[in-house]
């Protein structure tokens, strides 16, 4: 088991910026390939970034290409998401799993609204 606890939304104004954190408990989560989703009212749950257990390689999905940053410490067991130039479509409940995500994984997520 991979405990993870995300933190760090709210609500900011269009143009604004975040850092969500994701806190994972035991060693093991230094070997996962960790990710970000996002789930909006109404929408499916969606890949948002990920990255590679050493921290070397990343990939983001094109909605957030170039404004987001994906991160981790893994002394700390925590990932990281930097959200720059947040847009109004970027409002959604933000998760972290493991990825390919496994269903057991899920936690209550951290709410980011964009509005002004």
């Amino acid at each position: 088991q991979v405990p993870l606890v995300e933190s760090g939304g709210g609500l900011v104004q269009p143009g604004g910026s975040l850092t969500l954190s994701c806190a994972a408990s035991g060693r093991a989560f230094r070997s996962y390939t960790m990710g970000w989703f996002r789930q909006a009212p109404g929408k499916e749950r969606e890949f948002v970034a990920t990255i590679m257990w050493s921290g070397g390689r990343t990939n983001y999905a094109n909605s957030v290409k170039g404004r987001f940053t994906i991160s981790r410490n893994n002394a700390k067991n925590t990932v990281y998401l930097q959200m720059n130039s947040l847009k109004p479509e970027d409002t959604a409940v933000y998760y972290c799993n493991v990825n390919p995500p496994l269903a057991s994984y899920w936690g209550q997520g951290t709410q980011v609204t964009v509005a002004s």
